[in-house]
């Protein structure tokens, strides 16, 4: 059994920005020579999340910000932000929500992706961020 460590620094805008990480992932795996086993990924910081789904504008530009937009508004209420004295409550409702983390199989040598699948990185704060995911690759 193999185990592989890499740090994946992402630069966001923040405002539900969503970038593609799927290209960068299947080259870690590919440089971590694993063939079969499992990929983990996490986010860290409480206002991201990771995910998988299409790519495509619409979705990542509108419809998935419109939805979470209807659960948990930017202009809402939020006692996270009368605590801090912040403006991102939100933003941590939004990331609780999706979730900082993936476990992905890994098999042939790449993540099995649907045809108009990708892991993509969702950064929910209010500003700019230098956003790290962790990748951990474990398999033979």
């Amino acid at each position: 059994m193999n185990v592989h460590s890499f740090s994946l620094p992402q630069d966001t805008q923040g405002d539900d920005h969503i970038l593609d990480l799927t290209p960068k992932l299947q080259e870690l795996v590919q440089e971590s020579g694993v063939r079969t086993g499992m990929l983990s990924a996490m986010v860290t910081g409480s206002t991201a999340a990771l995910t998988a789904t299409e790519f495509e504008p619409g979705l990542v530009n509108r419809d998935l910000a419109a939805a979470l937009e209807g659960i948990a508004p930017r202009d809402g209420t939020y006692l996270h932000e009368e605590t801090w004295g912040d403006d991102n409550g939100h933003s941590h409702v939004r990331a609780s929500l999706v979730g900082p983390s993936l476990s992905l199989p890994v098999q042939e040598g790449r993540i099995p992706l649907g045809t108009w699948q990708q892991i993509v990185l969702m950064d929910f704060d209010t500003r700019p961020r230098n956003r790290t995911v962790a990748v951990t690759i474990i398999g033979e």
